[in-house]
């Protein structure tokens, strides 16, 4: 595995809230009583005033951070990712997409990150359950880095954000364009045989999946998807007829998320054989979170796994 960066998504996106606030950004954050977990406290201890801690009340927050947005300011909604997306749902669409209030949605604790907190709090359906509600755009940073660009693009993206993030320090992922664009994947490594593509932790196992494969001579391009909607087609269609063969990866259920983006692309575009990696429509249980992936169908190995066998049927 590649080794871990020294700095955790959530540390990141407080980092970055702060520098573009100072930036002169008109950043007002929110927390509903995990300010400690989410790291948003960062920003509240810096600027109490921009700060609003409505305590255990998800809904009245997302209704709140609807009305700041009708006045001019850009709202941060600082949570847990499961509780954003099925807490707040209603108000998440009734008041934010519907409306397209500039609100933006800080899902913190994505996927399996919540480890030890199980299943209760972990965010497996979380991408599938806001990519069918209109107006919204959903981003999935892959590392650190990555998290403070696409914080940016957040904020620079006019109406509803959907920033997904990881609690805990992922590898480090080399390579990236430095920026996060709206629409747009982009490719980390080259290859002719088949294309992997990836969202968040799952770049990095990727990668680790291509070098494990280039050892038997089989050439693997690798593609982050940042932008998982609106998605890259163009990029997909590309890889797909380079290749002939796709393989996605993700921390999510492999209903409604990355898996079944990438296939209602090919399905209409370019169809090649393909296969899913993902959480295979199962709750888990409560374990550390690296454990929790290679369990329950995300590891390295399976990833591999995946691609030997979408390769054998094309």
């Amino acid at each position: 595995m590649r080794p871990l960066e020294n700095i955790a998504m959530r540390e990141a996106f407080a980092d970055a809230a702060i520098e573009l606030y100072e930036e002169g950004y008109n950043i007002v954050v929110l927390d509903a009583d995990v300010s400690k977990s989410t790291r948003s406290i960062k920003f509240g201890s810096k600027y109490p005033e921009r700060f609003v801690n409505v305590g255990i009340a998800e809904q009245n927050m997302m209704s709140i951070a609807a009305g700041m947005a009708s006045c001019g300011m850009i709202p941060l909604v600082c949570s847990f990712s499961m509780l954003l997306s099925l807490r707040a749902l209603d108000q998440t669409r009734q008041q934010v997409a519907y409306a397209k209030n500039n609100v933006k949605i800080m899902a913190h604790y994505g996927g399996y990150s919540a480890g030890p907190e199980g299943p209760t709090h972990h965010a497996i359906e979380d991408l599938g359950i806001i990519r069918s509600i209109p107006n919204i755009t959903i981003l999935v940073p892959c590392d650190a880095e990555e998290t403070k660009a696409a914080l940016r693009t957040t904020i620079e993206t006019p109406g509803p954000v959907f920033l997904r993030m990881s609690r805990n320090p992922v590898p480090y992922v080399e390579g990236k364009p430095g920026k996060v664009e709206v629409g747009k994947g982009y490719r980390l490594r080259e290859g002719k045989d088949l294309a992997i593509i990836a969202i968040g932790v799952m770049v990095s196992r990727a990668l680790d999946a291509a070098d494990e494969l280039a050892t038997d001579g089989i050439e693997c391009q690798v593609i982050a998807m940042p932008s998982l909607k609106p998605i890259d087609e163009a990029l997909i269609v590309e890889a797909a007829r380079q290749t002939g063969a796709i393989v996605t990866a993700e921390e999510h259920n492999i209903y409604g998320g990355l898996g079944s983006a990438v296939a209602e692309v090919l399905v209409e575009r370019a169809p090649v054989p393909m296969k899913r990696v993902g959480i295979q429509d199962r709750f888990s249980e409560s374990a550390q979170f690296f454990e929790l992936l290679d369990k329950y169908g995300l590891s390295v190995g399976d990833i591999v796994a995946a691609c030997r066998e979408t390769l054998a049927r094309k």
